[in-house]
This record gives structure tokens, sequence and C-alpha cells, in this order.
């Protein structure tokens, strides 16, 4: 087999110690002294600043850009309220899902597991009704992980294609969206060929630069002639407020970071708690996503575009200057988004059945020119920016940030220690209800959405 430089590192991988705590993870260990964050083994471990540094940088995406137009569907004081529960409903929903990853670490022994290790190994514990499901559970959370990622990856290769043909329109001559992305297929097939992240961390830290100070700029756009605020409604349709609810989750919930963030943190328990890292991290996103989506709407009401850089004037250099520098952001981000779902594939489905092959390399490769591949085809054929967002956020993560840590909830704590009257049991009941709900409703909206744009264009 080739050796380890050749393969991938599966995010939230496990580590063992050879000591205590090395265990195999089959049986459950009964002494209550063992503690999962004192047997990690975590190459480079991360500060409690450099884990906060990275949480944001895994918020801050296309999301914020999308906010405005996602009050549009939800009305300027609905949007401001339901985005601050929205946020307070994932941070929390986060909160359950690492406090029960603990429990189960802690009761078999094993330092870290994975999100679909945890979700089998709950559901092994739960009720009797839920066990069955225990098997395949793993698979699922896998779909929803892989499904979720390359929809980033979509809405990045879209992100990019509309930026720059809004500038490529005041020089050239006016084309047809698709042209722009085709035309950005092997700089992406490029850039998702990078197999080691240390080489994109220069450039990571220049598209973090760009990031912020694209902020500024759109800032500066932002609050100039504002209307009344009196012009905007304050509640949005019925029917398109599940848009919003999938825009915002898509913006706000970053569940496979937030795993991947506390396995690798040097002082794991600084994490959680009333002023531990996720809730400064995820506290700062949602006043600046409120913020965006609040003055954007108010800026600019029924015009609002998928990107806020969209409505900027076209024909300034400032604004040309921004949808480029911030699509170059985008850009360099698809090498670590498109990382996740290659690592999912490649370690859980593929490298054990190439074991022995002495072409591992060409392997790993051609899933790196799959994966674009798919994106493509996908931003190829629905190139809608902002029905692209809210579908994602609304099929996959309310199932990866709300359901699915309920789940897990339960299970662990099954049977006794529901608290008094079995209060936990009915809380994730409604998370689990609210979850579903967010699915099929904004999936339904999105798709429904995305049929009739498809019958104007015809």
């Amino acid at each position: 087999m080739a050796n380890e430089s050749m393969k991938l590192k599966p995010l939230g991988s496990n580590k063992y110690t050879d000591g205590e705590g090395g265990g195999n993870g089959n049986s459950p260990g009964t002494n209550e002294d063992y503690d999962p964050h004192l047997h990690r083994v975590v190459e480079n471990p991360t500060t409690n600043v450099e884990t906060l540094i990275h949480l944001l940088k895994g918020c801050l995406g296309t999301g914020i850009l999308a906010m405005p137009e996602a009050f549009k569907n939800s009305g300027i004081f609905n949007g401001l309220v339901s985005t601050f529960i929205i946020g307070v409903l994932c941070t929390y929903c986060l909160h359950v899902l690492v406090k029960s990853q603990y429990i189960l670490c802690k009761r078999l022994k094993i330092p870290i597991l994975s999100y679909p290790e945890s979700m089998k190994l709950a559901l092994e514990s739960g009720p009797q009704c839920l066990r069955p499901f225990a098997k395949m559970s793993p698979l699922l959370v896998d779909f929803f992980l892989i499904a979720y990622q390359l929809g980033i990856c979509c809405v990045y290769i879209v992100f990019v294609g509309v930026n720059v043909k809004a500038v490529g329109d005041q020089y050239l001559k006016e084309v047809d969206v698709k042209i722009y992305i085709l035309a950005s297929f092997i700089p992406f097939i490029l850039i998702n060929c990078v197999r080691n992240l240390k080489l994109l961390a220069p450039f990571s830290t220049l598209a973090n630069i760009i990031t912020f100070a694209s902020f500024g700029v759109v800032c500066y756009y932002v609050f100039q002639n504002l209307p009344p605020i009196d012009d905007r409604p304050s509640f949005g349709r019925l029917y398109t407020y599940p848009l919003f609810f999938g825009t915002t989750l898509f913006a706000l919930e970053a569940v496979g970071v937030v795993i991947a963030l506390e396995n690798n943190m040097k002082t794991p328990k600084s994490f959680g708690g009333y002023f531990g890292v996720l809730n400064i991290g995820m506290a700062f996103v949602v006043v600046l996503y409120i913020g965006m989506g609040f003055i954007g709407y108010w800026r600019y009401g029924e015009i609002v575009k998928p990107s806020i850089t969209l409505n900027f004037p076209a024909e300034q250099p400032l604004s040309q200057a921004i949808n480029l520098l911030y699509s170059l952001a985008i850009f360099i981000s698809y090498g670590l988004q498109g990382y996740v779902p290659v690592a999912i594939i490649w370690n859980t489905y593929v490298v054990k059945r190439l074991e022995g092959s002495t072409h591992l390399i060409a392997w790993e490769y051609l899933l790196r020119f799959a994966c674009v591949i798919v994106t493509f085809v996908l931003a190829l054929t629905i190139p809608m920016l902002g029905l692209f967002i809210s579908l994602f956020g609304a099929f996959c993560l309310s199932a990866l940030g709300l359901a699915f840590p309920a789940i897990m909830e339960i299970c662990v704590n099954w049977p006794d220690n529901l608290g008094r009257f079995k209060w936990i049991l009915f809380k994730d009941i409604l998370l689990i209800i609210f979850g579903v709900v967010g699915l099929l409703a904004g999936s339904y909206s999105c798709i429904s959405e995305i049929i009739n744009e498809f019958k104007k264009q015809a």
C-alpha cells in the first residue's frame, strides 16, 4: 500500500493513545475519571484565538452577501428577529452535538469521534425503535455532509461567474453567465488538485484580508442614500419565508467546521461554556449577519440582488474591484471547501477498495476531477445563486444542524438522563420537528421557485 503521505487525512478522524483510553470503542467503559480531551493526540493543535479565527472564516462566505435578499423574503423586522432566533438555535444545537459526542467518547473511552461514527454509536444506545437505523446512519450523515459541501462549491462557482460577468459586461460584449462559468473550469480544477492544504494557507490568508476589506466597501455603498425605513415591509409573504430560512441557515450553520475545530483544539474545554469560543464566535457572526441583512435590504429594498455586490454601480471602478477581489477570495475558498467531500469519499468509501493498488495518486486525482465536474454540471444547470443558497441550506443543514444533534442527544441520555419530567426528550422532539419542517418546506419552496424561473426563461 502507498505510504501515508499519499493518503488524504480524514476530517475529524480518530486518533488513539497507546496507553489508557486506547480501546477500540466496541464496549463501553465504566471509568468515570476518563476524560477524552486528555487522551487526544492532535498534530499542531490550535489555540483559542486561532480556533476563533478559523470559526469566523468558516462562517463568513457567500452567505453574508445573500442576507439582504433573505430579508426581502422575510420582511425587515421579521428578518431581524428571525435571524437572531435561528442564530441562537444553531448555536445551541452545535453545543448539543459537541456535548453528545463528548458523552459518547467518555462512555466508550474513545478520544475522538467523527460525526457519522457518533450518530451510529448514539443510535445503538438509544430507544429500541431507533436502533435498526444505526447501521445506515453513517451513510446518511455522509450523504448530507457531501451534498452540503458540494452545494457550497456550486454556490462558489455561480458566485464567481455572476460577479465576473458583472464586470465583464462593462468592457466586453454581454454574454450568458454560463460562458463565464465554463471559462473558470480549468482554474477550479487546478485549485481542487492541491492535495496539501498547507500550500493553500498563504492564499487563505489573502482571501481573509480581501473578505474583511470588502466588508468596508460594502458598508460604504449601503450606508449611502438610505430611504425612509417605513418603505420596507416589516413582514414578507408566508410562501417566501422558507427561502429566508434556507438562506439564513446556509449562512450561519457551520456544523462540519465546528466539529473539526473542536477536535483539533489545544484546550477543547474552552470551546463550550457561556464565554467559550463557540458562543463568542457565533455571537459576532449573528450580529454581523443581522447588520448586513438589515442595512442591505433597507438600502435596496425589492431590487436587492442574490449577492449585494451586484447592486453596486457596475460602471464604477471601486465596485468592479470589489466584485473581482471577492470572486478571487471565494475561488481560493473553493479549494478548502472541495477538500471536505473528497476526504469523506476517499477515506470512507474508496481507499479501502484500492488496497494494494500502485495508482492511488491517479485515483485520487480522478476523484477530485469528478467532484469538480459534478459541481460545474449543477452550476450550469441551475445558475441561480440565491435559490442555490436557500436550497442547500434548507435541505442539508436542517438535518445536519438541527434534527440530527437532537436525535443524538435523546439517544446518549436514554433512558434515565432525560431530565425532570423528561424535558430533554420533549425539547429535542420539537427540534426534530422544526428541522424536518424546515427541510421539507424550504426544499419545496426553493424547487418551486427554480421551476418557475425555468418557465420564465423558456
